[in-house]
């Protein structure tokens, strides 16, 4: 069985007397500790989905599956606990608190949840050993989206969720985070799943989901991901 299992998911949005389908009967799967890259245009409905596995958005039918659990329907309650202790976010924009240190903001992450990995560790693992101690307005771009992945990491997820993780960033510093994150799903054997526009990146992943009119159109499987480092767009 996969670890993730999207079934016939609709996600219906009602503007006044218009019902907007985001979603569309979309299925796909997804192996515990895959990096997986899910591409298409501006609302093609990759980003709905990202919501919905992090839930932070319900489903109008169909079914989630995690891990064996139907997360579809979880009551409020419950949902909070799921991404509290199961998911790790990765925005476009870092969204670090201003006033704490890069320590101070993995270490508010590690206080909401259950098994919790050392900060001050996670933060050497991204490359930040000499900058624990600097304000996010001290950091760079690409320094500050590290310190949100080693936030995110320092959870210890079942799953990584990223959301254009490199739209903010120029292209090498881009690269370095994407680098970083396909280290995370090798050697933490970390499900981690990227959203993008950006189509070129799809060789580093061990699967694409290519996703159009609310659908998963496509899925390859990538049998020899090929490292960020050798790729170029």
């Amino acid at each position: 069985m996969a670890y993730i299992e999207f079934k016939d998911v609709v996600k219906e949005y009602k503007m006044g007397e218009v019902t907007i389908r985001a979603l569309n009967k979309t299925n796909f799967s997804i192996d515990k500790g895959e990096l997986v890259v899910v591409v298409g245009p501006s609302g093609a409905g990759k980003t709905t989905a990202l919501n919905i596995l992090g839930g932070m958005d319900s489903i109008t039918s169909g079914n989630v599956i995690i891990d064996g659990k139907d997360i579809s329907y979880l009551k409020e309650k419950e949902l909070t606990k799921y991404r509290r202790e199961d998911i790790g976010f990765v925005f476009q924009f870092y969204n670090l608190v201003q006033n704490l240190t890069a320590l101070e903001n993995v270490e508010l992450a590690t206080e909401i949840c259950k098994h919790p990995l050392n900060p001050k560790e996670i933060l050497e693992k991204v490359g930040l050993k000499d900058r624990i101690k600097n304000f996010p307005s001290q950091l760079s771009g690409g320094e500050q989206q590290r310190v949100a992945i080693a936030r995110a990491i320092a959870k210890n997820p079942k799953i990584l969720l990223c959301d254009e993780p490199t739209g903010a960033l120029d292209y090498n510093t881009g690269k370095q985070i994407l680098q970083l994150l396909q280290d995370t799903a090798r050697k933490e054997n970390m499900t981690v799943i990227i959203i993008t526009h950006n189509g070129a990146i799809a060789p580093m992943a061990d699967k694409v989901i290519y996703f159009k009119n609310g659908t998963a159109e496509k899925i390859v499987k990538n049998t020899e991901p090929i490292p960020i480092s050798e790729i170029e767009w």
